[in-house]
């Protein structure tokens, strides 16, 4: 069973779509490759790969439009209102998206999974990392986690660093969000063949490790590409297990 919804959040000051697969189960919120839209999980067959999963009623699926991933590929506005966006993405998540998995899921207080490939990656070990209380799990597959390349500047504003686990992370300090945090668990898996960088997820994984936050990281090898048939691999296997 699919369904759609798309609002207007005043927070990104534009509008977004939401788009549920199954009916009962876990959770699981998946972000799209950079400039991907909600059903791109759907068109290049990873929610079929976890059909069983969907079918079974261990896992709801859901996909939202890669906003603050559109606005940088278009190089929208300037760098600074690029990275106010990815911020506002965040915000839009937490206080919109999640809102409406709870009230669909029936419970105000359901953990949600949160999953993504490549720019998606990112996005899913940030929501774990900024909000604990609501993310248990993030599966960060093939990952890039260092976008300051895509932004064309190292001179980064507040709104990106509080966007992004390598820069925050090192200076959190002890206290409750810390110690939600640590039990909390981020896996991060990256082929080693065509365009993949495990290089990024090993920077990652140490971001995480001097926090003492738990985390894995996953090599497939390098038969296994920056690409949908790796992913279509990966996503099945460790949802899978935690649904």
């Amino acid at each position: 069973m699919k369904t759609t919804a798309t609002w207007h959040s005043e927070r990104m000051q534009r509008e977004a779509t939401l788009v549920r697969w199954g009916t009962y189960g876990k959770p699981v919120l998946i972000f799209p490759t950079a400039g991907g839209d909600a059903e791109e999980i759907e068109r290049w067959h990873l929610v079929g790969a976890l059909q069983p999963l969907i079918d079974a009623q261990k896992i709801k699926v859901y996909s939202c439009d890669s906003v603050s991933g559109k606005a940088m590929l278009a190089q929208e506005g300037t760098p600074a209102h690029r990275m106010w966006l990815q911020d506002m993405f965040h915000q839009y998540v937490r206080h919109e998206v999640v809102p409406a998995i709870r009230m669909d899921c029936k419970s105000d207080d359901i953990g949600v999974i949160a999953a993504g490939s490549s720019i998606g990656a990112f996005h899913a070990a940030a929501m774990v990392c900024r909000f604990p209380n609501v993310f248990t799990h993030a599966l960060a597959a093939s990952g890039t986690f260092k976008l300051e390349r895509f932004f064309g500047t190292q001179d980064v504003t507040d709104d990106y660093i509080v966007s992004s686990p390598l820069r925050f992370l090192p200076g959190l300090g002890p206290g409750p969000h810390l110690d939600m945090l640590r039990t909390r668990f981020i896996l991060i898996a990256s082929g080693e063949g065509r365009a993949e960088d495990i290089g990024e997820s090993w920077a990652l994984a140490n971001a995480l490790g001097a926090k003492g936050i738990p985390n894995r990281v996953d090599s497939w090898g390098p038969d296994w590409h920056h690409d949908w048939p790796t992913w279509r691999a990966m996503f099945p296997k460790y949802i899978g297990e935690w649904a």
